[in-house]
């Protein structure tokens, strides 16, 4: 196979259905005539019916960016963003980042000449910071809004804010589902609103394409079964063993159950013995890097089946062609935020009905196919009809910091697709309050709060590395920002072994905490490694990642210097008088205690942490290096539960006085 970045995609024409055989070609004039009348359309359609990829091309042929403007097509996840864009240039004719390009968070693959841009949901709304009423585009397609992404929920409200100043602009809202009436009931104007006579009737219309490309045959278990992993395992098995040529799609909830998943088959491919064709296990969840995201849609070597072990991110947003089975384990991972505690529980929960049809689509794509459902139909039938929205059980601090850098007054009465609860709402501003982002009426503060809108970072991260000036450790802080955005991606066991890779790991290992570590591994790469391929392979280190986190600390150092903060190692004259010289370690210390105050926790005799309201007690994820080892104080960058116990990861160590010095008013209020 080339080493040609588009032949890497899989993008083999004649794996393709042509464009002209998808089951949209038949309502193109339809499609163009409704987007032209009405300011939103609704359109309604099986995965893989062509609506992401076709669409936005219709768009460009009847000229909606002839006069300069550009088509927007969000996307949930990011590898949907990237592969849906491949495919369109690929069809296009052009090279991608030309007339069709890609944005997603630290990334923009676009130019002057893009005039369809596929980009995630979060980015746009980022964009409306510089361009609130979105001006540069003439049509805005948000895809998948099914999904009820928070960033698609907060996009789709501040689209119908933005059509009352441009009446010109044309929404068009893509769902696999049945939550279309509600998309448009939300967008129509009140009748009081309504002007010249017009109607809720003549503001969208909704179109419903027909019918999946092919059959798919479900199957149900009999009875339930209690280790549904090993279950699919031994399904991946049966169809090999049994069934007609075809890719398998195996959908499980996390990381975890994949890998574990994988390593079961690869261990029981030599007992199937000769004759049948080679099995290849791929692994599918957001952490991979894009690179490794991307081996799925290569087509399989001659006599080899692919097996696609994915979370639920290929149920909707990426079409894998060749897929001839599904298996579906009936079970998908959710994040609920508590805000009593400030937690992020992960629990896996039963799948929404809506969730198992799209997944059972993925096998009709190019051939008629079939599901295996590792759950009684009986079962089926309690299912929820569609997932819960994210809006309504996630940590708003993030959003309600944008939204107010966008200029909404009033979040409470914010026109949101579905309320949030008030204890979510109340939560973030609190959080956002402490960290000096609003004030007590929660209005956005100037120069921080804006500030901390302004840079794609999860509040408490932007805080810390917007007073590192203040600790002279601007250039350590932009690499540790940098670092903490590849969400646990440095490490890695080349050839699966985890001893390996913990021997690494206690290489760069530093007692000050994991923040300070990855900050040794970036500065290794960067000047022993000489950026190096097989350095990185040597010390269990993901290449790509590091090179990504060059990348995204370089895009973070240039926002600063729009900022006015550029960056220096000279330490203020104020800390050196008040504290004395301080090491270098110690005023990143510091500086991290100033965002992540609010996560700080006590060490137990029995190793364990308590909160410093003793109200829970949290344990050190494995990937931490005090795992292992002793600390008094620290603070956290991330708490979750799974599995009943709360976990917290990447810890630095810090003196109890700091949290006192650095968060009085969030302190002294819990000291009463």
């Amino acid at each position: 196979m080339a080493d040609d970045e588009d032949e890497g995609l899989g993008l083999i024409p004649e794996l393709y259905k042509p464009p002209a055989l998808l089951p949209i070609a038949q309502l193109k004039d339809a499609l163009l005539y409704t987007i032209e009348t009405y300011p939103v359309t609704i359109i309604v359609g099986e995965t893989g019916s062509g609506k992401t990829t076709q669409i936005p091309q219709f768009l460009l042929k009847a000229g909606w960016t002839s006069d300069g403007s550009v088509i927007a097509v969000t996307q949930p996840r990011r590898i949907a963003a990237t592969s849906v864009a491949a495919r369109v240039a690929e069809e296009i004719g052009c090279q991608l980042g030309q007339e069709v390009g890609y944005s997603i968070r630290f990334e923009d693959v676009t130019s002057a000449k893009t005039q369809i841009k596929f980009l995630t949901d979060g980015l746009l709304l980022r964009e409306m910071l510089v361009d609130p009423l979105l001006k540069r585009y003439s049509v805005v397609m948000v895809d998948e809004a099914h999904e009820r992404s928070l960033s698609s929920d907060i996009l789709l409200s501040l689209l119908k804010k933005i059509m009352r100043k441009r009446p010109e602009l044309r929404v068009v809202v893509s769902s696999a589902t049945i939550e279309a009436e509600k998309f448009l009931e939300f967008f129509a104007p009140e009748e009081e609103e309504a002007t010249n006579k017009q109607a809720k009737s003549d503001f969208g219309h909704i179109i419903s394409i027909e019918g999946r490309m092919h059959p798919v045959e479900i199957q149900y278990l009999a009875e339930p079964v209690s280790d549904y992993v090993e279950r699919a395992v031994q399904t991946v098995l049966d169809i090999h063993t049994t069934e007609e040529k075809g890719d398998i799609l195996l959908f499980l909830t996390g990381r975890e159950e994949i890998e574990d998943a994988i390593d079961m088959i690869t261990d029981r491919i030599p007992d199937l013995g000769p004759g049948y064709q080679t099995l290849q296990p791929l692994p599918l969840y957001a952490g991979l890097s894009t690179d490794q995201q991307m081996y799925v849609f290569q087509p399989a070597a001659e006599n080899t089946r692919k097996v696609i072990v994915s979370t639920n991110i290929a149920e909707a947003s990426v079409t894998i062609d060749g897929i001839g089975y599904v298996i579906d384990c009936g079970f998908v991972k959710l994040r609920n935020y508590d805000p009593g505690l400030g937690i992020e529980r992960l629990s896996v929960c039963p799948v929404s009905r809506a969730s198992a049809t799209q997944r059972a689509g993925r096998a009709g794509r190019t051939r008629p196919g079939k599901c295996f459902r590792l759950y009684t139909e009986s079962a089926y039938s309690t299912l929820p009809e569609t997932t819960f929205p994210e809006i309504q059980r996630s940590n708003l601090a993030p959003v309600i910091l944008q939204l107010t850098n966008l200029g909404i007054q009033n979040v409470v009465r914010f026109d949101y697709l579905s309320r949030p609860p008030s204890q979510l709402v109340i939560r973030a501003i609190d959080t956002l309050y402490s960290l000096g982002a609003v004030d007590d009426q929660a209005r956005l503060t100037k120069p921080l709060g804006a500030r901390m809108a302004d840079l794609p970072l999860e509040p408490m991260l932007a805080k810390a590395l917007l007073n590192a000036p203040n600790f002279g450790c601007l250039p350590e802080m932009l690499t540790i920002a940098a670092m903490m955005t590849l969400q646990g991606t440095t490490f890695v066991s080349h050839d699966g072994n985890k001893k390996q890779e913990d021997k690494a790991k206690r290489r760069f290992a530093v007692e000050e905490g994991d923040h300070i570590t990855l900050y040794n591994v970036y500065e290794a790469f960067v000047s022993q490694g000489k950026k190096d391929a097989q350095w990185c392979r040597e010390h269990s280190l993901n290449f790509k990642a590091l090179v990504k986190a060059m990348s995204v600390r370089k895009q973070l150092k240039n926002q600063l210097e729009r900022l006015g903060i550029a960056e220096t190692v000279s330490i203020p004259a104020a800390h050196v008088s008040r504290v004395g010289p301080m090491s270098m370690t110690e005023r990143v210390r510091r500086c991290l205690t100033t965002g992540f105050f609010a996560h700080a926790a006590r060490m137990k005799p029995d190793g364990t942490f308590q909160t410093p309201s003793g109200s829970a007690t949290l344990y050190v994820h494995p990937s931490s290096i005090f795992f292992h080892r002793k600390a008094d104080w620290v603070i956290y960058h991330e708490i979750m539960e799974t599995k009943n116990k709360i976990y917290i990861r990447d810890l630095t160590t810090i003196e109890m006085d700091w949290l006192v010095e650095y968060a009085p008013e969030y302190y002294r209020v819990r000291q009463r």
